[in-house]
């Protein structure tokens, strides 16, 4: 008698559910591991941090971090990815109010800090993702290099190094920093 594996599919509330949960995003059904080390931690806070404090003094919108799951892809409804910073403009979300939940609407930038688990393959995928479910502005930031890709809903790309300014564009109008501000307190590379 033959038998056949059955794979269990988790839904977006089966991921919400799990204890350990936060370390998961969901793709196809499957639970994907989020790696993570020290150095893109580092560099995903100050980032985070940057952003909100120009928020706040703006009142322009909501920062999320790296746990704040997204559910917001036409291609797969369970989908969730996690950015390991988001932000969503005031005004977006019904009545202004953060969900319990997951977010359903895709937010205004959504950035990844690569760290040393992620493949380029990987990263340029979560990258289109995020394009095609309506985030207008999506950063991949690595460490290693030390530069930013910045990618558009118009279907441009463009590089950023240490010396050059990262600007929130017309997501976040008048947000700028430095991109070697990012690396603070990390070993230069050799």
């Amino acid at each position: 008698m033959a038998t056949s594996a059955t794979t269990t599919r988790l839904s977006a509330d089966d991921l919400l559910r799990l204890p350990d949960g936060d370390r998961f995003e969901l793709v196809d059904g499957e639970l994907v591991e989020i790696p993570m080390g020290a150095e893109s931690s580092s560099v995903g806070l100050m980032l985070g941090y940057r952003i909100l404090d120009f928020t706040i003094s703006h009142d322009s919108g909501f920062v999320f971090g790296p746990d704040c799951g997204f559910q917001c892809f036409p291609d797969d409804p369970n989908k969730v990815r996690k950015p390991d910073v988001s932000f969503i403009r005031r005004g977006r979300l019904p009545g202004d109010v953060i969900p319990k939940g997951y977010m359903t609407i895709a937010p205004d930038l959504a950035a990844e800090v690569v760290s040393p688990g992620d493949g380029a393959y990987e990263i340029s995928r979560k990258a289109e993702e995020y394009l095609a479910a309506g985030i207008p502005l999506v950063w991949i930031i690595n460490p290693d290099t030390r530069t930013v890709l910045i990618y558009r809903a118009d279907g441009s790309i463009i590089g950023l190094r240490e010396a050059d300014w990262l600007t929130g564009e017309s997501v976040l109008p008048s947000f700028k920093c430095r991109v070697g501000d990012l690396f603070s307190g990390l070993k230069a590379p050799s």
